[in-house]
């Protein structure tokens, strides 16, 4: 057949009942392959071509050449006569991840498409002549279709801000749902099954239980995404059987070459390995191989499991259907009101802390100028500031605002007036944060038994103290908000002036109307006062004039107040006012408005102390022991400069020295200039946030003013509430005991929580068995320091004991670098148990753990 033929052929295939011409149906061929504005194969897209028909280069053309549809065909011949290979669909390496910015890209593309389209249309319209371009162009269709991706889009989600973990996870998750992507319904068992390219890149273990299971996965501790949206993970390279320190991130694609040592592997102190095989992964399969052919090895046994996972103390030890659960229910963990930080971890805490943002932490180093609950001032050290800046950072703290789930974000300073610090220090607890590191529960005496029945089936049963001690206590913020709106019958108003209202119930409200802050409100109190006209006919214009000087009827409004829900007490935290443009503010607007500029001029006035104090001492500096060319107070020239001189003039004539050296003469115009220019600065900054306080706010159509009222609630925990560990072992408390009924150890201490034993062997998580005698370990080896402490033993003989606990097993710790005070001060800190770290896959064995025991004096 001709090229003609088939031409047509292809021609009659796509249109069909279309008569073909030549001219057509060349067109449509050549559009259909070989044109550029039809498709783009992008750069990751040709990669991925070029690799899979076995070229060495990896660019080239956006779209196919002769050749490309050659090379594709000789591939589909090869693999029907038996010599090809077929591509693993689920393979990481033919699975990328698309990116916010690559989605927001395809939207814009889309926007710009539509802007297009009209001003081709404007264009060929009978009038297009004479017109400007920004009569052509219409901006809309671009933000229209932006605003519409990050609004309602699937994968546009509200932040889970349950705790700093929560937080971390959401952002690190990969979805295969959504625009694009699979279907719950049509996903099967491949997809969502664990592939062992997964290794190092997406967790095995944290995925959602129920119908989403596999699709939605978390991204591996150290993984990453490299510039064509493929998932990468660290390995540290082997020469020769050594193993370096030379870190390179391998993709799914690039691994399946190199053999893989696992992170466990024995290796002597020159770093050679030793064993005469090593366990090493190639080609997705296991094998036994000799240290001489190992290309690279994995960088730490817990870069297979994500964050949350790898906050699972003994997770080696737990079944993984409730390892699962145990790193889905760290994420639902609420912020108790005293974080507490656990006696035993896995040594990623005080990271996933820091890295969540929850923090506060030292941008740069320096001393700390002073410090209330609401902010740090730090006075920078001089070698880390920049010529002619401050010097000074100001760190505001988070106090008492709502997250997205109503929890309570707060933040809680750790330093004192006078400490140093350096740059990554953590100057400030957030929620669920204890010292800086992440402290989502309480460590509490456990005991598994029976008790009376009370739990049976995975009930708890808490002792009474658990909750006098506010143990698990949490706060919570309610947002209330009360709207005036105008309607067709006048405007609403708030007012505490309210029809068939009793004194007591406006007892709480200030003359605006509005609950004062610190008011304790019950279920139905009053929050803001408001009224709305009820009227049976409208009004003309003359009697609203009429009504506006003679004021209301009391009959023609309804009493139309916000109230306390019923079900919630609390006490009103915040109060703020929004109002419209041209609408009067009110007086407790107004304070409102003043309060915060006071702060404002507070932190400004602050900011300028510290650095005129700072430029008055270099001044000094430059001045002492110069000779003068004159000055005030009789300064004669050809004098030297002498501190008690400088005492004796105020300091803001010191500018007015004149000195012989003219360099320094002209660095002391310079720093009389910088401290004029910084007023200056702070000046403007302070106008600028009145104008912005004082400007009215842009409300909804229609809606004249906006209160919103914060209220913080206590909750304390209560029989139906449901508690969890970190292994999975869940349940809900069926009954709180007093403390003289609860069983107790040999000491007579009585145990503050009753598990059922019979949760452990069928579900196989026995790192909570674990876990409870390495902290019944730290906890008694901490009261061990605290009576040595109470003795007031000799320091020599704790620090000996601090060597034991430290210097066993594990990592070691040089106490011996610490001074006297130094070990006392630590003592201290760890009367309430030992925190210790056992890393995930790499974890404490049993020997350490009952070595730990024996050091308490434990049975």
């Amino acid at each position: 057949t001709t090229e003609l033929e088939a031409l047509v052929e292809i021609y009659r295939m796509m249109r069909p009942g279309e008569p073909p011409t030549k001219e057509a149906a060349q067109a449509l061929f050549q559009n259909l392959f070989f044109s550029p504005d039809r498709y783009d194969l992008s750069e990751v897209g040709r990669m991925k071509f070029n690799r899979r028909v076995g070229r060495e280069e990896i660019t080239g053309p956006g779209v196919l050449t002769n050749d490309d549809i050659i090379a594709v065909l000789k591939t589909l011949i090869g693999i029907k006569n038996g010599s090809g290979t077929i591509d693993d669909i689920d393979h990481l390496g033919n699975r990328r991840v698309r990116s916010v910015g690559e989605m927001v890209e395809n939207q814009f593309r889309i926007g710009l498409v539509r802007v297009e389209r009209a001003v081709k249309e404007r264009l060929s319209l009978a009038e297009s002549e004479g017109l400007v371009p920004h009569e052509l162009i219409n901006a809309k269709p671009v933000s229209a279709a932006i605003k519409e991706f990050f609004g309602s889009s699937q994968l546009s989600q509200f932040m889970d801000q349950n705790n700093p973990l929560s937080e971390v996870t959401h952002k690190r998750r990969v979805s295969a749902l959504g625009p694009g992507g699979l279907t719950r319904e049509r996903a099967g068992f491949e997809v969502r099954d664990v592939h062992p390219t997964h290794y190092g890149r997406v967790c095995p273990i944290e995925t959602p239980e129920g119908p989403n299971i596999g699709l939605i996965n978390s991204l591996s501790v150290y993984a990453r995404t490299n510039d064509y949206g493929f998932l990468e993970t660290p390995y540290r390279k082997v020469v020769e059987g050594r193993v370096t320190d030379k870190i390179d991130y391998l993709s799914a694609i690039e691994e399946g070459q190199y053999i893989i040592a696992q992170a466990n592997a024995t290796v002597d102190a020159k770093n050679k390995l030793i064993d005469e095989l090593v366990s090493c992964r190639h080609m997705n399969e296991f094998a036994m191989i000799t240290p001489d052919r190992v290309d690279y090895i994995d960088v730490s046994p817990k870069q297979i499991v994500s964050v949350a996972a790898a906050l699972i103390p003994f997770l080696e030890h737990d079944d993984a259907n409730r390892a699962l659960m145990g790193s889905n229910m760290q994420r639902q963990a609420v912020p108790t009101l005293r974080a507490e930080k656990p006696l035993v971890g896995t040594g990623i805490e005080r990271v996933v802390a820091q890295d969540s943002g929850v923090t506060v932490v030292a941008k740069r180093g320096g001393m700390i100028d002073s410090v209330d609950a609401s902010r740090i001032v730090v006075r920078v050290n001089d070698e880390e500031t920049i010529a002619g800046e401050a010097g000074v950072d100001i760190y505001t703290l988070t106090k008492y605002t709502r997250s997205n789930q109503n929890t309570c974000l707060n933040q809680r300073p750790l330093v004192k007036t006078g400490d140093l610090i350096a740059r990554g220090d953590v100057l400030a607890d957030g929620p669920s944060t204890d010292m800086g590191e992440l402290a989502l529960g309480q460590n509490m005496l456990v005991a598994f038994m029976p008790w009376h029945g009370y739990n049976f089936e995975d009930s708890i049963l808490i002792s009474e103290r658990v909750v006098q001690d506010d143990r698990f206590t949490s706060i919570h913020i309610e947002e209330l908000n009360c709207v005036a709106r105008d309607t067709k019958l006048g405007s609403e108003e708030i007012t505490a002036d309210i029809p068939n209202v009793g004194e007591a119930a406006l007892a709480k409200l200030d003359e605006s109307g509005i609950v004062y802050i610190g008011a304790e409100v019950m279920a139905g109190d009053i929050l803001v006062g408001k009224v709305t006209p009820k009227g049976e006919t409208q009004l003309t214009p003359e009697e609203k004039l009429l009504r506006a000087i003679f004021g209301e009827k009391a009959s023609d409004v309804k009493d139309t107040s916000m109230r306390v829900p019923s079900g919630m007490n609390g006490t009103v935290i915040d109060v703020q006012v929004f109002t419209r443009e041209g609408v009067e503010k009110d007086k407790r607007s107004r304070e409102i408005e003043k309060s915060e500029l006071e702060r404002f001029k507070k932190d400004l006035y602050d900011q300028f102390r510290i650095l005129e104090d700072h430029v008055y001492q270099r001044v000094e500096k430059l001045l002492l022991k110069k000779t003068a060319a004159g000055g005030p107070k009789k300064l004669k020239a050809g004098a030297a400069i002498t501190k008690d001189y400088l005492e004796e003039v105020p300091r803001e004539k010191w500018f007015e020295i004149r000195l012989q050296n003219e360099e320094a003469d002209k660095q002391l115009e310079q720093l009389s200039e910088q401290l004029k220019e910084r007023r200056k600065d702070f000046d403007k900054r302070f106008e600028e946030k009145k104008a912005k306080l004082t400007a009215g706010d842009d409300l909804a159509p229609g809606v004249l003013k906006m209160v919103k009222v914060y209220l913080a609630v206590k909750r304390r925990v209560q029989p139906g509430d449901k508690m969890a560990g970190r292994h999975g072992n869940k349940g809900v408390i069926s009954m709180i005991v007093p403390a003289e009924d609860m069983p107790f150890d040999a000491n007579g201490t009585p145990v503050d929580i009753v598990l059922n034993p019979l949760g452990v062997p069928s579900r196989m998580n026995v790192g909570q068995v674990l876990e409870a005698h390495l902290g019944w370990a730290a906890k008694g080896v901490g009261i061990k320091i605290g009576e040595m402490l109470d003795a007031q033993r000799r320091v020599g003989e704790i620090r000996q004991f601090l060597d034991k606990i430290y210097n066993t097993s594990g990592k070691k710790e040089d106490l011996n670098s610490l001074t006297d005070g130094e070990v006392l001060e630590l003592s201290g800190n760890l009367r309430r148990g030992v925190p210790m770290a056992t890393p995930v896959f790499d974890g404490a064995s049993e020997a350490e753990i009952k070595a730990m025991l024996d050091l308490a004096g434990l049975p």
